[in-house]
Protein backbone atom coordinates (compact mmCIF):
# COMPACT_ATOMS: atom_id res chain seq x y z
CA UNK A 1 0.00 0.00 0.00
CA UNK A 2 1.24 3.61 -0.97
CA UNK A 3 2.70 5.40 2.52
CA UNK A 4 1.03 8.57 3.00
CA UNK A 5 4.22 10.26 4.67
CA UNK A 6 4.62 12.93 7.21
CA UNK A 7 5.90 16.49 5.65
CA UNK A 8 9.61 16.77 6.95
CA UNK A 9 12.73 18.41 6.35
CA UNK A 10 13.76 15.60 3.89
CA UNK A 11 10.62 16.53 1.73
CA UNK A 12 10.93 20.17 1.63
CA UNK A 13 11.47 20.36 -1.96
CA UNK A 14 8.21 18.88 -2.90
CA UNK A 15 7.02 22.42 -1.02
CA UNK A 16 8.58 24.67 -4.55
CA UNK A 17 8.36 24.86 -7.93
CA UNK A 18 9.84 26.83 -10.54
CA UNK A 19 8.16 30.05 -9.31
CA UNK A 20 10.01 29.54 -6.52
CA UNK A 21 7.08 30.15 -4.25
CA UNK A 22 7.52 27.73 -1.13
CA UNK A 23 3.81 26.40 0.03
CA UNK A 24 2.99 24.43 3.04
CA UNK A 25 1.65 20.70 3.48
CA UNK A 26 1.02 17.80 5.98
CA UNK A 27 1.81 14.57 4.56
CA UNK A 28 2.63 13.46 0.67
CA UNK A 29 2.56 10.34 -1.60
CA UNK A 30 4.21 8.74 -4.10
CA UNK A 31 1.67 6.88 -6.22
CA UNK A 32 2.79 4.32 -8.85
CA UNK A 33 -0.44 3.40 -10.24
CA UNK A 34 -4.30 4.53 -10.36
CA UNK A 35 -4.98 2.36 -8.06
CA UNK A 36 -2.53 3.98 -5.54
CA UNK A 37 -3.57 7.41 -6.69
CA UNK A 38 -7.58 5.60 -5.70
CA UNK A 39 -6.07 4.43 -2.47
CA UNK A 40 -4.40 7.76 -1.53
CA UNK A 41 -7.86 9.78 -2.10
CA UNK A 42 -9.89 6.82 -0.23
CA UNK A 43 -7.76 7.23 3.43
CA UNK A 44 -7.52 11.00 2.92
CA UNK A 45 -11.63 10.67 3.21
CA UNK A 46 -11.66 7.95 5.85
CA UNK A 47 -9.17 10.13 7.94
CA UNK A 48 -11.54 13.44 7.33
CA UNK A 49 -14.68 11.37 9.19
CA UNK A 50 -17.77 13.26 8.65
CA UNK A 51 -15.64 16.41 8.25
CA UNK A 52 -13.98 17.88 4.74
CA UNK A 53 -11.39 16.37 3.63
CA UNK A 54 -7.87 17.25 3.70
CA UNK A 55 -6.74 19.56 0.11
CA UNK A 56 -4.73 17.55 -2.13
CA UNK A 57 -2.29 19.41 -4.65
CA UNK A 58 -1.00 17.09 -7.58
CA UNK A 59 2.33 17.13 -8.29
CA UNK A 60 5.15 16.11 -11.53
CA UNK A 61 8.33 17.45 -12.01
CA UNK A 62 7.55 20.79 -10.56
CA UNK A 63 8.65 22.65 -13.47
CA UNK A 64 6.13 25.12 -13.69
CA UNK A 65 6.04 28.84 -13.27
CA UNK A 66 2.71 29.77 -12.27
CA UNK A 67 2.71 27.58 -8.65
CA UNK A 68 0.17 25.24 -9.52
CA UNK A 69 1.99 22.53 -7.81
CA UNK A 70 2.90 24.66 -5.04
CA UNK A 71 0.53 23.10 -1.82
CA UNK A 72 -1.32 25.03 0.65
CA UNK A 73 -1.33 23.18 3.32
CA UNK A 74 -3.06 19.41 3.13
CA UNK A 75 -1.38 16.63 1.32
CA UNK A 76 0.95 16.82 -1.33
CA UNK A 77 0.48 13.70 -4.28
CA UNK A 78 3.71 13.90 -6.10
CA UNK A 79 3.18 11.44 -9.30
CA UNK A 80 6.69 11.13 -10.88
CA UNK A 81 6.99 7.33 -10.22
CA UNK A 82 4.06 7.00 -12.08
CA UNK A 83 6.40 6.87 -15.31
CA UNK A 84 5.55 3.58 -17.43
CA UNK A 85 4.39 3.46 -20.89
CA UNK A 86 2.06 1.78 -21.09
CA UNK A 87 1.22 0.57 -24.79
CA UNK A 88 0.74 1.69 -28.26
CA UNK A 89 -1.50 1.53 -31.06
CA UNK A 90 -1.83 2.90 -34.59
CA UNK A 91 -5.04 4.75 -35.22
CA UNK A 92 -7.37 4.85 -38.72
CA UNK A 93 -5.40 7.38 -40.09
CA UNK A 94 -2.13 5.41 -39.71
CA UNK A 95 -1.47 8.15 -36.39
CA UNK A 96 0.54 5.91 -33.15
CA UNK A 97 -1.02 6.91 -30.16
CA UNK A 98 1.52 6.01 -26.99
CA UNK A 99 -0.28 5.22 -23.74
CA UNK A 100 1.77 6.53 -20.72
CA UNK A 101 1.53 7.27 -17.16
CA UNK A 102 1.71 10.86 -16.11
CA UNK A 103 5.12 10.45 -14.45
CA UNK A 104 7.09 10.33 -17.67
CA UNK A 105 9.62 12.85 -18.76
CA UNK A 106 9.22 13.93 -21.82
CA UNK A 107 13.12 14.50 -22.24
CA UNK A 108 13.16 10.62 -21.63
CA UNK A 109 10.46 10.42 -24.00
CA UNK A 110 12.24 11.73 -26.76
CA UNK A 111 15.35 9.95 -25.81
CA UNK A 112 13.27 6.50 -25.97
CA UNK A 113 11.71 7.58 -29.62
CA UNK A 114 14.81 8.69 -30.98
CA UNK A 115 17.05 5.38 -30.10
CA UNK A 116 13.65 3.12 -30.24
CA UNK A 117 13.67 1.91 -27.01
CA UNK A 118 10.51 2.33 -25.89
CA UNK A 119 10.15 0.43 -22.21
CA UNK A 120 7.67 -2.25 -22.89
CA UNK A 121 7.15 -4.55 -19.99
CA UNK A 122 3.98 -5.79 -20.11
CA UNK A 123 2.90 -4.56 -23.56
CA UNK A 124 0.24 -7.20 -24.97
CA UNK A 125 1.12 -8.80 -28.53
CA UNK A 126 -0.94 -5.93 -30.35
CA UNK A 127 0.93 -3.32 -28.74
CA UNK A 128 4.33 -4.98 -29.87
CA UNK A 129 3.54 -5.11 -33.63
CA UNK A 130 2.41 -1.55 -33.66
CA UNK A 131 5.64 -1.18 -32.38
CA UNK A 132 7.34 -2.64 -34.62
CA UNK A 133 5.83 -1.11 -37.40
CA UNK A 134 6.51 2.26 -36.15
CA UNK A 135 10.07 1.25 -35.57
CA UNK A 136 10.52 0.27 -39.25
CA UNK A 137 8.70 3.32 -40.60
CA UNK A 138 9.96 6.79 -40.05
CA UNK A 139 11.13 7.90 -37.25
CA UNK A 140 8.48 9.49 -34.25
CA UNK A 141 8.26 12.54 -32.21
CA UNK A 142 6.30 14.21 -29.91
CA UNK A 143 5.79 17.54 -31.01
CA UNK A 144 4.82 19.53 -27.85
CA UNK A 145 8.18 21.40 -26.79
CA UNK A 146 8.01 24.12 -23.44
CA UNK A 147 11.80 24.93 -22.56
CA UNK A 148 11.73 22.58 -19.73
CA UNK A 149 12.61 19.22 -20.66
CA UNK A 150 11.98 17.94 -17.82
CA UNK A 151 8.71 18.21 -17.21
CA UNK A 152 6.35 15.58 -16.71
CA UNK A 153 3.95 14.60 -19.27
CA UNK A 154 0.83 14.95 -16.56
CA UNK A 155 1.73 18.42 -15.84
CA UNK A 156 2.16 19.28 -19.06
CA UNK A 157 -1.30 17.94 -20.17
CA UNK A 158 -2.79 19.83 -17.02
CA UNK A 159 -1.48 23.49 -17.63
CA UNK A 160 -1.94 22.88 -21.87
CA UNK A 161 1.82 23.12 -22.42
CA UNK A 162 3.08 24.01 -25.37
CA UNK A 163 6.36 26.30 -26.48
CA UNK A 164 8.04 27.27 -29.51
CA UNK A 165 6.70 24.56 -32.29
CA UNK A 166 3.41 25.85 -30.96
CA UNK A 167 3.72 28.22 -34.07
CA UNK A 168 2.92 25.03 -36.35
CA UNK A 169 2.18 22.30 -34.00
CA UNK A 170 -0.05 23.97 -31.38
CA UNK A 171 -0.21 23.60 -27.51
CA UNK A 172 -0.28 20.39 -25.93
CA UNK A 173 -4.09 19.59 -26.45
CA UNK A 174 -4.57 18.58 -29.90
CA UNK A 175 -1.96 15.61 -29.05
CA UNK A 176 -3.97 14.17 -26.72
CA UNK A 177 -5.64 11.26 -27.65
CA UNK A 178 -7.20 10.10 -24.69
CA UNK A 179 -7.05 10.30 -21.17
CA UNK A 180 -8.10 8.60 -17.56
CA UNK A 181 -9.14 10.96 -14.88
CA UNK A 182 -9.39 10.40 -10.99
CA UNK A 183 -12.07 12.32 -9.49
CA UNK A 184 -11.91 13.80 -5.98
CA UNK A 185 -14.25 10.94 -4.92
CA UNK A 186 -11.84 8.28 -6.11
CA UNK A 187 -14.42 7.60 -8.93
CA UNK A 188 -12.45 7.45 -12.42
CA UNK A 189 -13.68 9.10 -16.04
CA UNK A 190 -12.16 7.29 -19.05
CA UNK A 191 -12.18 9.75 -22.01
CA UNK A 192 -11.60 9.67 -25.88
CA UNK A 193 -11.22 12.37 -28.21
CA UNK A 194 -14.33 12.40 -30.60
CA UNK A 195 -16.53 9.94 -28.13
CA UNK A 196 -18.07 12.46 -25.69
CA UNK A 197 -18.91 16.08 -26.39
CA UNK A 198 -20.85 18.65 -24.80
CA UNK A 199 -24.70 19.76 -26.38
CA UNK A 200 -24.10 23.67 -26.24
CA UNK A 201 -22.73 24.28 -22.81
CA UNK A 202 -24.36 21.08 -21.29
CA UNK A 203 -21.93 18.26 -21.03
CA UNK A 204 -23.07 14.90 -19.38
CA UNK A 205 -20.39 12.20 -18.34
CA UNK A 206 -20.29 8.64 -17.10
CA UNK A 207 -17.66 7.33 -14.44
CA UNK A 208 -16.59 4.27 -14.67
CA UNK A 209 -18.89 2.86 -11.42
CA UNK A 210 -21.80 3.85 -13.56
CA UNK A 211 -22.39 7.68 -12.19
CA UNK A 212 -24.12 10.14 -14.54
CA UNK A 213 -22.82 13.97 -14.28
CA UNK A 214 -24.51 16.65 -15.61
CA UNK A 215 -22.10 20.00 -15.95
CA UNK A 216 -23.07 23.19 -16.57
CA UNK A 217 -20.78 24.71 -18.66
CA UNK A 218 -19.62 28.80 -18.36
CA UNK A 219 -21.02 31.25 -20.46
CA UNK A 220 -17.78 33.51 -21.47
CA UNK A 221 -16.03 32.96 -24.70
CA UNK A 222 -12.28 32.28 -25.21
CA UNK A 223 -10.26 34.42 -27.26
CA UNK A 224 -8.94 34.31 -30.46
CA UNK A 225 -5.06 34.17 -29.48
CA UNK A 226 -2.93 31.36 -27.78
CA UNK A 227 -4.50 31.01 -24.46
CA UNK A 228 -3.83 28.92 -21.32
CA UNK A 229 -6.29 30.87 -19.07
CA UNK A 230 -8.33 28.98 -17.11
CA UNK A 231 -10.57 26.44 -18.37
CA UNK A 232 -11.40 25.30 -22.58
CA UNK A 233 -15.32 26.00 -23.30
CA UNK A 234 -17.08 25.86 -26.03
CA UNK A 235 -20.23 25.16 -27.62
CA UNK A 236 -20.33 21.33 -28.45
CA UNK A 237 -17.03 20.74 -27.10
CA UNK A 238 -15.05 17.46 -26.75
CA UNK A 239 -15.51 16.33 -23.17
CA UNK A 240 -11.35 15.79 -23.00
CA UNK A 241 -10.22 19.21 -23.88
CA UNK A 242 -12.38 20.56 -20.41
CA UNK A 243 -9.37 18.23 -18.41
CA UNK A 244 -6.36 19.49 -20.51
CA UNK A 245 -5.14 22.94 -19.01
CA UNK A 246 -7.32 22.77 -15.79
CA UNK A 247 -4.70 23.02 -13.68
CA UNK A 248 -5.14 19.86 -11.86
CA UNK A 249 -8.25 21.80 -10.02
CA UNK A 250 -11.14 19.14 -11.30
CA UNK A 251 -9.47 15.42 -11.44
CA UNK A 252 -6.05 13.44 -11.53
CA UNK A 253 -4.66 12.60 -14.48
CA UNK A 254 -3.55 8.91 -14.30
CA UNK A 255 -3.19 8.09 -17.72
CA UNK A 256 -2.67 9.97 -21.14
CA UNK A 257 -2.83 8.56 -25.06
CA UNK A 258 -0.65 10.40 -27.29
CA UNK A 259 -0.56 11.25 -30.94
CA UNK A 260 2.89 10.88 -32.14
CA UNK A 261 4.32 12.89 -35.63
CA UNK A 262 6.49 11.87 -38.47
CA UNK A 263 10.35 13.75 -37.55
CA UNK A 264 10.51 16.12 -40.77
CA UNK A 265 13.31 14.81 -42.80
CA UNK A 266 14.96 18.97 -43.16
CA UNK A 267 15.33 21.20 -40.12
CA UNK A 268 16.87 24.07 -40.45
CA UNK A 269 17.24 27.35 -38.04
CA UNK A 270 17.93 30.89 -39.14
CA UNK A 271 18.47 33.48 -36.61
CA UNK A 272 18.15 36.73 -38.53
CA UNK A 273 19.45 39.83 -37.12
CA UNK A 274 17.52 43.20 -37.27
CA UNK A 275 18.62 47.11 -36.23
CA UNK A 276 15.07 47.74 -34.60
CA UNK A 277 11.86 45.88 -33.00
CA UNK A 278 9.54 47.16 -35.82
CA UNK A 279 11.25 45.43 -38.50
CA UNK A 280 11.54 42.20 -36.35
CA UNK A 281 7.58 43.10 -35.80
CA UNK A 282 7.19 43.11 -40.02
CA UNK A 283 9.67 40.05 -40.79
CA UNK A 284 7.46 37.89 -38.59
CA UNK A 285 4.17 39.14 -39.92
CA UNK A 286 6.38 38.43 -43.51
CA UNK A 287 7.08 35.09 -42.28
CA UNK A 288 4.03 33.95 -41.20
CA UNK A 289 2.46 34.86 -44.12
CA UNK A 290 4.40 33.97 -46.42
CA UNK A 291 6.40 30.70 -45.96
CA UNK A 292 4.53 27.89 -44.77
CA UNK A 293 7.10 25.23 -43.69
CA UNK A 294 7.77 27.69 -40.38
CA UNK A 295 7.93 25.59 -37.50
CA UNK A 296 8.81 28.28 -35.07
CA UNK A 297 9.46 32.34 -35.05
CA UNK A 298 11.20 33.04 -31.59
CA UNK A 299 12.18 36.52 -30.75
CA UNK A 300 14.81 37.75 -28.65
CA UNK A 301 15.13 42.08 -27.76
CA UNK A 302 18.16 44.51 -27.31
CA UNK A 303 18.01 43.83 -23.79
CA UNK A 304 18.37 40.29 -24.01
CA UNK A 305 20.96 40.20 -26.84
CA UNK A 306 22.90 42.87 -24.49
CA UNK A 307 22.60 40.69 -21.81
CA UNK A 308 23.76 37.64 -23.35
CA UNK A 309 26.96 39.93 -24.82
CA UNK A 310 28.54 40.82 -21.12
CA UNK A 311 27.61 37.41 -20.19
CA UNK A 312 29.89 36.24 -23.24
CA UNK A 313 32.33 38.70 -21.85
CA UNK A 314 32.65 37.45 -18.70
CA UNK A 315 34.05 34.02 -19.91
CA UNK A 316 32.83 30.73 -18.78
CA UNK A 317 29.71 29.24 -19.80
CA UNK A 318 28.92 31.60 -22.53
CA UNK A 319 31.85 31.72 -24.07
CA UNK A 320 31.34 29.49 -26.67
CA UNK A 321 28.92 31.36 -27.58
CA UNK A 322 29.65 32.87 -31.12
CA UNK A 323 30.09 36.83 -31.25
CA UNK A 324 27.03 39.21 -31.41
CA UNK A 325 27.79 42.42 -33.79
CA UNK A 326 27.03 45.62 -32.05
CA UNK A 327 24.78 46.51 -35.65
CA UNK A 328 22.11 44.65 -34.41
CA UNK A 329 19.91 44.95 -31.72
CA UNK A 330 17.26 42.50 -31.50
CA UNK A 331 17.00 38.75 -33.25
CA UNK A 332 14.43 36.80 -34.93
CA UNK A 333 14.87 33.15 -35.22
CA UNK A 334 13.00 30.49 -37.58
CA UNK A 335 12.85 27.45 -38.08
CA UNK A 336 11.60 25.81 -41.08
CA UNK A 337 10.55 21.91 -41.42
CA UNK A 338 10.51 20.41 -44.56
CA UNK A 339 10.14 16.96 -46.43
CA UNK A 340 12.42 17.88 -49.28
CA UNK A 341 15.83 19.70 -49.30
CA UNK A 342 14.72 21.51 -52.47
CA UNK A 343 12.15 23.23 -50.08
CA UNK A 344 14.03 23.96 -47.84
CA UNK A 345 16.23 26.05 -49.81
CA UNK A 346 13.68 27.81 -51.86
CA UNK A 347 11.76 28.49 -48.42
CA UNK A 348 15.42 29.75 -47.08
CA UNK A 349 15.99 31.62 -49.91
CA UNK A 350 12.37 33.36 -49.13
CA UNK A 351 13.31 34.11 -46.15
CA UNK A 352 16.61 35.44 -47.07
CA UNK A 353 14.58 37.98 -49.42
CA UNK A 354 12.18 39.15 -46.49
CA UNK A 355 15.19 39.47 -43.85
CA UNK A 356 16.92 42.37 -46.58
CA UNK A 357 13.76 43.97 -47.40
CA UNK A 358 13.73 44.86 -43.76
CA UNK A 359 17.09 46.18 -42.99
CA UNK A 360 18.52 42.48 -42.41
CA UNK A 361 22.20 41.12 -43.80
CA UNK A 362 22.18 37.61 -44.98
CA UNK A 363 26.19 37.43 -44.30
CA UNK A 364 25.22 38.38 -40.77
CA UNK A 365 22.89 35.59 -40.49
CA UNK A 366 22.95 32.08 -38.43
CA UNK A 367 21.90 29.44 -40.61
CA UNK A 368 22.11 25.68 -38.54
CA UNK A 369 21.58 22.44 -40.83
CA UNK A 370 23.42 20.05 -39.12
CA UNK A 371 22.96 18.50 -35.75
CA UNK A 372 25.83 20.42 -34.39
CA UNK A 373 25.25 23.95 -35.75
CA UNK A 374 21.02 23.30 -34.33
CA UNK A 375 23.06 22.37 -30.75
CA UNK A 376 24.67 25.80 -31.15
CA UNK A 377 21.64 28.04 -32.05
CA UNK A 378 19.68 25.74 -29.42
CA UNK A 379 22.49 26.80 -26.86
CA UNK A 380 21.92 30.63 -27.90
CA UNK A 381 18.13 30.48 -27.21
CA UNK A 382 18.61 28.74 -23.97
CA UNK A 383 21.72 31.29 -22.83
CA UNK A 384 19.52 34.05 -22.97
CA UNK A 385 17.45 33.04 -19.73
CA UNK A 386 20.24 31.81 -17.90
CA UNK A 387 22.41 34.54 -18.44
CA UNK A 388 18.87 36.73 -17.11
CA UNK A 389 18.86 34.13 -13.99
CA UNK A 390 22.04 34.82 -13.40
CA UNK A 391 21.60 38.43 -13.62
CA UNK A 392 19.01 38.34 -10.79
CA UNK A 393 20.80 35.74 -8.98
CA UNK A 394 24.17 38.35 -9.00
CA UNK A 395 21.60 40.87 -7.68
CA UNK A 396 19.82 38.71 -4.21
CA UNK A 397 23.14 38.55 -2.95
CA UNK A 398 22.18 42.12 -2.08
CA UNK A 399 19.06 41.83 -1.19
CA UNK A 400 17.89 37.92 -1.18
CA UNK A 401 14.31 38.96 -1.78
CA UNK A 402 14.25 40.19 -5.55
CA UNK A 403 13.37 37.98 -7.76
CA UNK A 404 12.01 38.59 -11.95
CA UNK A 405 8.71 39.16 -12.84
CA UNK A 406 7.91 37.25 -16.24
CA UNK A 407 5.38 37.99 -18.42
CA UNK A 408 3.10 35.54 -20.05
CA UNK A 409 0.47 37.50 -22.16
CA UNK A 410 -0.39 36.74 -25.91
CA UNK A 411 -2.90 39.27 -28.18
CA UNK A 412 -4.77 38.43 -31.41
CA UNK A 413 -3.12 38.59 -34.75
CA UNK A 414 -3.08 42.45 -36.07
CA UNK A 415 -2.05 43.21 -32.62
CA UNK A 416 1.82 42.52 -31.96
CA UNK A 417 2.73 45.95 -32.83
CA UNK A 418 0.37 47.31 -29.95
CA UNK A 419 1.00 45.17 -27.41
CA UNK A 420 5.10 46.08 -28.02
CA UNK A 421 3.94 49.93 -27.92
CA UNK A 422 2.45 48.83 -24.59
CA UNK A 423 4.87 47.46 -22.76
CA UNK A 424 7.93 50.03 -24.13
CA UNK A 425 5.92 52.65 -23.30
CA UNK A 426 5.19 51.51 -19.57
CA UNK A 427 8.51 50.06 -19.01
CA UNK A 428 10.09 53.69 -20.03
CA UNK A 429 7.64 55.38 -17.94
CA UNK A 430 8.48 52.92 -14.96
CA UNK A 431 12.04 53.77 -15.13
CA UNK A 432 12.18 49.34 -14.61
CA UNK A 433 14.92 47.38 -16.34
CA UNK A 434 13.69 44.33 -18.57
CA UNK A 435 14.64 41.80 -21.22
CA UNK A 436 12.37 40.56 -23.90
CA UNK A 437 12.03 37.28 -25.37
CA UNK A 438 9.65 33.97 -26.74
CA UNK A 439 6.86 33.01 -29.11
CA UNK A 440 6.47 36.26 -31.49
CA UNK A 441 4.80 33.92 -34.47
CA UNK A 442 2.34 33.52 -31.65
CA UNK A 443 1.89 37.07 -30.46
CA UNK A 444 3.50 35.85 -27.15
CA UNK A 445 6.47 37.63 -25.52
CA UNK A 446 7.66 36.97 -22.18
CA UNK A 447 8.58 40.13 -20.63
CA UNK A 448 11.21 40.00 -17.66
CA UNK A 449 10.95 42.97 -15.47
CA UNK A 450 14.84 42.58 -13.36
CA UNK A 451 14.08 44.68 -10.49
CA UNK A 452 17.08 46.17 -8.63
CA UNK A 453 14.93 46.65 -5.53
CA UNK A 454 11.87 45.75 -3.96
CA UNK A 455 10.49 49.15 -4.56
CA UNK A 456 11.07 48.02 -8.45
CA UNK A 457 9.51 44.59 -7.86
CA UNK A 458 6.39 46.54 -6.74
CA UNK A 459 6.43 48.56 -9.44
CA UNK A 460 6.39 45.55 -12.03
CA UNK A 461 3.69 44.14 -10.24
CA UNK A 462 1.65 46.92 -10.62
CA UNK A 463 2.48 47.32 -14.60
CA UNK A 464 1.74 43.62 -15.03
CA UNK A 465 -1.40 44.45 -13.63
CA UNK A 466 -2.27 47.07 -15.77
CA UNK A 467 -0.90 44.51 -18.97
CA UNK A 468 -3.52 41.98 -17.65
CA UNK A 469 -6.19 44.75 -18.37
CA UNK A 470 -4.87 46.14 -21.60
CA UNK A 471 -4.39 42.65 -23.22
CA UNK A 472 -7.44 41.39 -22.04
CA UNK A 473 -9.28 44.66 -23.95
CA UNK A 474 -7.41 43.51 -26.77
CA UNK A 475 -8.83 40.26 -26.88
CA UNK A 476 -5.36 38.60 -25.85
CA UNK A 477 -5.31 36.31 -22.58
CA UNK A 478 -2.92 36.44 -19.54
CA UNK A 479 -1.96 33.78 -19.31
CA UNK A 480 -0.80 31.65 -22.72
CA UNK A 481 1.17 29.00 -22.07
CA UNK A 482 1.95 28.29 -18.25
CA UNK A 483 -1.26 28.28 -16.81
CA UNK A 484 -3.07 30.39 -14.33
CA UNK A 485 -1.96 28.28 -10.51
CA UNK A 486 -2.11 30.51 -8.05
CA UNK A 487 0.21 33.08 -9.27
CA UNK A 488 -2.40 34.86 -12.15
CA UNK A 489 -5.77 33.93 -10.74
CA UNK A 490 -6.30 37.63 -9.83
CA UNK A 491 -5.44 38.11 -13.86
CA UNK A 492 -8.30 35.63 -14.56
CA UNK A 493 -10.93 37.96 -13.19
CA UNK A 494 -9.54 40.69 -14.83
CA UNK A 495 -9.55 39.03 -18.07
CA UNK A 496 -12.89 36.90 -17.82
CA UNK A 497 -14.80 39.65 -15.60
CA UNK A 498 -15.44 38.31 -11.90
CA UNK A 499 -19.15 36.60 -13.02
CA UNK A 500 -17.42 34.05 -15.30
CA UNK A 501 -14.84 33.11 -12.66
CA UNK A 502 -17.74 32.26 -10.65
CA UNK A 503 -18.95 30.09 -13.42
CA UNK A 504 -15.83 28.31 -13.40
CA UNK A 505 -16.16 27.80 -9.60
CA UNK A 506 -19.61 26.40 -9.81
CA UNK A 507 -18.28 24.04 -12.36
CA UNK A 508 -15.06 23.16 -10.22
CA UNK A 509 -18.14 22.25 -7.25
CA UNK A 510 -20.23 19.57 -9.68
CA UNK A 511 -16.75 17.43 -10.03
CA UNK A 512 -15.32 18.32 -6.35
CA UNK A 513 -17.68 19.08 -3.71
CA UNK A 514 -15.15 19.65 -1.04
CA UNK A 515 -12.75 21.90 -3.96
CA UNK A 516 -10.33 18.87 -2.50
CA UNK A 517 -7.63 19.69 -5.75
CA UNK A 518 -5.84 21.62 -6.80
CA UNK A 519 -6.93 24.72 -4.16
CA UNK A 520 -5.78 28.06 -4.37
CA UNK A 521 -5.40 27.46 -8.26
CA UNK A 522 -7.32 29.49 -10.82
CA UNK A 523 -9.40 31.33 -8.09
CA UNK A 524 -9.40 32.05 -4.53
CA UNK A 525 -10.56 29.39 -2.03
CA UNK A 526 -13.33 31.11 -0.80
CA UNK A 527 -14.86 31.39 -3.62
CA UNK A 528 -14.06 27.72 -4.98
CA UNK A 529 -16.69 26.69 -1.78
CA UNK A 530 -19.76 29.02 -2.79
CA UNK A 531 -18.25 32.62 -1.47
CA UNK A 532 -17.87 35.95 -2.83
CA UNK A 533 -14.23 36.25 -2.90
CA UNK A 534 -12.54 36.30 -6.60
Amino acid sequence: MVALIPMDTEHEAYLRDESRSTGSADSISFPRDEAEIVAVLQRIREAAGDGAPAPVTVQGARTGLAAGAVPGGGHVMNLSRANRYLGLRVDEDGVYCLRVQPGVVLAELRRHLADKSLPVHGWSSDDLRALERMYAGPEQFFPTDPTETSACLGGMAACNASGARSFRYGPMRPHIRGMRVVLADGDVIALRRGEVRACGRRLRLQTESGRKLDLSLPTYDMPQAKNASGYYIADDMDAIDLFIGSDGTLGIISELELALSPVPAFTWGVSCFLADERAACEVTEAVRASISDTTAIEYFDADALDILRRQRALGAAFSALPPLADAWSCCVYVELSCAERERALSDLALLGKILVAHGGSVADTWVARTDTDRETLRFFRHAVPESVNMLIDERRRTDPAITKLGSDMSVPDGRLHDVIALYRSTLADAGLESAAWGHIGDNHLHVNILPRSMEDYAAGKRLFARWAAEVSRMGGAVSAEHGVGKLKRDFLATMYGEEHVREMAQLKRQLDPWCQLGQGNLFDVELARGGDRA
